[in-house]
């Protein structure tokens, strides 16, 4: 599952590197805050390999980045942990890559607007009077 989200670069915690079965390995955390309804929230991704780590050392705390990451979970002892690891980190400022050519959507004017957004909100007064008090509830 890959997702993305935009936020600022809160914290960058130190890289953790080591030497396993494998071969060497490094990977660094870091906490965004993003922009919740009126809130503000955070989360720690994790940045694996020494490449995404020097991708990551770019930026700075205060920088404004869009995050390209995956959602996994593990169970351990009975627990789950979630781990949201990066595949890309960029400036939010990036520019997106030009589209291919096709001609623009006429953009519909503010007067065009539908129906339902040009008319106001009821009021008490546009309610229908009671004329017996009689409920007409069908039970």
């Amino acid at each position: 599952m890959a997702l993305e989200i935009e936020g600022t670069l809160a914290q960058k915690l130190p890289v953790q590197s080591g030497n396993s079965a494998r071969g060497p390995w490094a990977k660094q955390e870091f906490i965004l805050e993003f922009p919740d309804g009126n809130f503000t929230a955070k989360a720690c991704f994790t940045a694996w390999g020494q490449e995404k780590v020097q991708d990551l050392g770019k930026y700075q705390v205060g920088d404004k980045v869009k995050v390209s990451f995956n959602l996994k979970s593990r169970e351990y002892n009975g627990r789950w942990y979630n781990d949201l690891q990066i595949w890309k980190i960029a400036s939010a400022g990036a520019a997106a890559q030009p589209a291919p050519a096709q001609p623009a959507p006429q953009a519909r004017p503010a007067a065009q607007a539908p129906a339902w957004q040009q008319a106001p909100a009821p009021t008490l007064e546009d309610m229908p009077a009671d004329s017996d008090g009689a409920e007409d509830l069908p039970f």
